[in-house]
């Protein structure tokens, strides 16, 4: 492969926003830390509460196993509508609280090319209080115990969410840019139960396997576990069902269907493949920029990881490949409506917000991961930074996918792993399970 002779003009964007931004998911995206104990931190109308800090990383940030909130054993789909659904719109509350994380809600305090929060403040009267969780644990854990009004959801924590009916069902047709986001993205399974729907589509997410063609052969399935490091994975429990898709072809006879809901045969499996090489072989990774230095620096040759992260790679002049048709497993990252939710209205008009082209835009380029709306990739706003953010968004897109609609029917996304195998025959293995076997084998 050659090496490339020019960088795009969007790698020094990508490499200066890269500790905060890339993501990784199955518990996968990137926040920042926020210090324990930190003051708020407020630009133009927003304020800012910070959160205790935390080790793991999830969906988009990757590893949620130092410390994994087990998950109800139970399926994720209620047995009752966790509270009525807002049917219609009403005026404005004056304010909302957002629970996401640090680049889902840009205020233009890091970067004053990013701000949506500001404009919508702006435009709707709703004043924007954001609390920031540092991984999904924090985000699980402040879920379950902070008042919020809008929560960034990824599947593991929306799927205990819906399953103990602290988000509300969402009224769809209460927001414009709803029907803009892809039909195959709106069903996922991680956030709608039964004929409800609990959570609009933010961004989302896939994984690849990357090697350096100059240093392996391509690793594909099973290869990438049993074959001699170093390998990286991302340090998170939904990697065992990365793990499973490989053994799913390497044995058909266990009848795995399903990588995320597994039962205890299956997981064994799963785990086993995962353990064959360990030690120095393997490198595990909370963040995506982790994983970027590694490959840069020569100290891994493969290893699961975002396609973005390998299109930067090759702009560096790395040589690295994907693998072709190796089964990949994504996930999806959406905003849910709190059942007991203090100001629905202002949390209405902000995924709607949330969802346009505009700040999709904005939200994939600054998080590197591919918009829900599609309209987000050839987007161009007004202004001097626009035409660097429509640049980098392209590339995201791209790299992802995006305008592919098919592609996205292929990806295995995560659900909320659960004992009762979303009602098929069963049991199967439940999150909590996943969490304490993946403490066991990365530690």
């Amino acid at each position: 492969m050659s090496t490339p002779t020019r960088r795009p003009r969007w790698l020094p964007a990508l490499l200066a926003s890269a500790a905060v931004a890339l993501a990784g998911c199955g518990g996968a995206r990137g926040p920042a830390t926020v210090d324990a104990g930190a003051a708020p931190i407020a630009s133009g109308s927003a304020s800012i509460s910070a959160s205790p800090s935390a080790s793991g990383m999830g969906p988009s940030g990757a590893a949620s196993s130092a410390a994994a909130t087990p998950s109800p054993s139970s399926s994720p789909t209620p047995a009752a509508t966790p509270s009525p659904a807002v049917t219609t719109l009403g005026p404005g509350e004056g304010s909302v609280t957002v629970l996401s994380y640090r680049g889902y809600a840009e205020y233009g305090g890091t970067d004053p090319a990013y701000n949506w929060v500001g404009r919508f403040e702006t435009t709707t009267g709703c004043r924007v209080n954001l609390r920031f969780p540092a991984s999904d644990d924090q985000l699980d854990t402040m879920a379950a115990g902070t008042a919020f009004d809008v929560v960034s959801a990824p599947p593991q924590v929306g799927g205990r969410l819906i399953a103990e009916r602290k988000v509300a069902p969402i009224t769809t047709s209460l927001l414009r840019n709803y029907g803009e986001i892809p039909s195959w993205l709106r069903s996922q399974r991680a956030i709608t139960a039964g004929s409800q729907v609990y959570g609009v589509p933010y961004l989302w997410g896939w994984y690849a396997t990357l090697y350096d063609s100059v240093e392996t052969r391509p690793p594909a399935g099973a290869g990438l576990y049993s074959a001699r490091g170093p390998v990286m994975l991302k340090d998170s429990p939904l990697t065992i069902a990365d793990a499973a898709l490989a053994v799913k072809r390497q044995r058909p006879k266990l009848g795995i269907g399903d990588p995320f809901n597994l039962t205890r045969p299956q997981l064994d499996a799963a785990m086993a493949l995962l353990g064959e090489r360990g030690g120095g072989d393997r490198f595990y990774y909370a963040r995506q920029v982790q994983a970027l230095q590694a490959f840069a620096g020569g100290s891994v040759v493969a290893g699961r990881g975002l396609p973005f992260l390998m299109e930067t790679l090759r702009a560096g002049g790395h040589s690295v490949k994907a693998v072709r048709d190796d089964p990949a497993t994504g996930w999806v990252d959406a905003w849910m409506v709190s059942a007991t939710a203090a100001s629905p209205n202002c949390a209405y008009r902000w995924i709607d917000w949330a969802s346009s082209k505009d700040v999709q835009q904005q939200a994939s380029a600054r998080n590197m991961l591919a918009p829900a709306n599609p309209g987000a990739c050839a987007y161009h706003g007004k202004g001097p930074a626009a035409a660097g953010r429509a640049r980098l968004a392209k590339a995201v897109c791209a790299a992802f996918r995006v305008p592919d609609a098919s592609w996205g029917k292929k990806v295995v996304f995560a659900v909320l792993p659960g004992s009762d195998c979303e009602n098929r025959d069963g049991p199967c293995t439940d999150y909590a399970e996943w969490a304490a076997r993946w403490r066991s084998l990365a530690g």
